[in-house]
């Protein structure tokens, strides 16, 4: 049996007439720069988010740096965030010139540990990212107490987290702005890349949307700062539209999938523990193992693919390297990535599937 890590074929193929006929109204409309479905598609996910203004964007990290900048962001400013993430996160703190702020993680959640950011606020802290880690939102109500205390703005980074709940209130709802991508692989993605920003805040939502069309005023050739091309074109703003409608849906598979791997696999591996307060979309369903290199070879052999999500923290990468971390600095997060291992996740896998899966991390352990 061999198994995809997320069957996108499988899903175009249960919505193929929604997203064929999405792609032909585009195609007979000719407006693929910016057509009606973009605002049709941020009008739905803005009220699906219960947030006043949604932009769409290029991908998750342009929606990440179009936030920045519009926080007006400045070189030399820090702000705090995970080592134990993609690099997109930390990537757009220091391609706008700041100084990316690395704090440990919680042992349970994986995500940014609120009681480890007071120490590293300086009198050049601006804010604070979290990231929504594999699906589960983090502690905004803390993380959020922290930032009132020190005049801080906060950026919900839930490029995985799209569709979760943090005690009862939406993903991308929970923080000064927040940021989504439609990456194909996504809970909820498109054809190519994608993204979004959400806000509360008019004036940042104005910055934003002008920020991603060229600094572009109330007209066509009025400039009125200088931004750049992170627009979302209207060919995927259809192909998320027709996804979307199937997309409350795919949540609840995704977590019935996530329930039956925990009750078969725990106890064998570390299976992912979901906060009481929170509802996962579960991006990925990450387990920690022993000898998980030996695993994972071991579940290739048998026709399942896994992934490392992430195989080395950000404080350790040579592209952070200025930043003068080095190994140690944050031992959670770096024992962490010698344990992780992602499982294959999406919301049209089988039980057939999940039994060969389990069947086979269980014969691992018990040679």
């Amino acid at each position: 049996m061999n198994i995809p890590f997320v069957d996108l074929k499988r899903q175009y193929k249960a919505y193929k007439k929604e997203i064929d006929a999405q792609i032909r109204e585009v195609i007979a409309s000719s407006a693929f720069i910016m057509g009606e479905k973009i605002r049709e598609l941020e009008q739905r996910l803005a009220e699906f988010t219960g947030t006043k203004y949604a932009a769409g964007c290029s991908s998750g990290t342009d929606a990440l740096v179009l936030a920045l900048a519009a926080l007006d962001l400045r070189p030399g400013d820090e702000v705090i965030t995970t080592p134990f993430s993609f690099i997109a996160t930390s990537e757009a703190i220091a391609f706008l010139k700041a100084k990316p702020v690395f704090v440990d993680i919680d042992a349970q959640t994986f995500n940014i540990d609120p009681d480890k950011i007071p120490a590293a606020i300086t009198d050049r802290t601006r804010g604070i990212i979290a990231v929504d880690l594999f699906g589960q939102c983090a502690d905004y109500d803390a993380i959020n107490a922290i930032a009132r205390d020190h005049n801080l703005f906060v950026i919900e980074d839930a490029a995985q987290s799209f569709g979760a709940r943090y005690k009862g209130r939406p993903a991308c709802s929970l923080a000064t702005v927040a940021c989504t991508s439609f990456f194909p692989a996504k809970p909820l993605g498109c054809f190519g890349d994608g993204g979004m920003v959400f806000t509360d805040n008019e004036k940042l939502y104005t910055i934003i949307a002008s920020l991603r069309a060229h600094g572009m005023g109330t007209d066509k050739y009025n400039h009125v700062r200088i931004g750049f091309n992170a627009r979302l074109d209207t060919l995927q703003a259809g192909i998320l539209l027709a996804k979307f409608n199937h997309f409350k849906n795919e949540i609840k598979q995704r977590n019935a999938a996530a329930r039956y791997y925990t009750k078969y696999l725990d106890g064998c591996v570390t299976t992912p523990v979901l906060l009481e307060q929170n509802v996962s979309v579960f991006a990925q369903y990450s387990i920690l193992a022993k000898d998980r290199d030996k695993l994972q070879q071991h579940l290739k052999g048998k026709g399942i693919p896994t992934a490392v999500h992430y195989p080395q923290p950000l404080h350790t990468q040579t592209a952070f390297s200025y930043l003068g971390y080095k190994k140690g600095d944050f031992p959670v997060a770096e024992q962490t990535c010698n344990s992780i291992l992602a499982l294959p996740m999406h919301a049209h896998l089988t039980r057939g599937e999940q039994d060969h899966i389990i069947k086979a991390i269980k014969s691992f352990y018990k040679r």
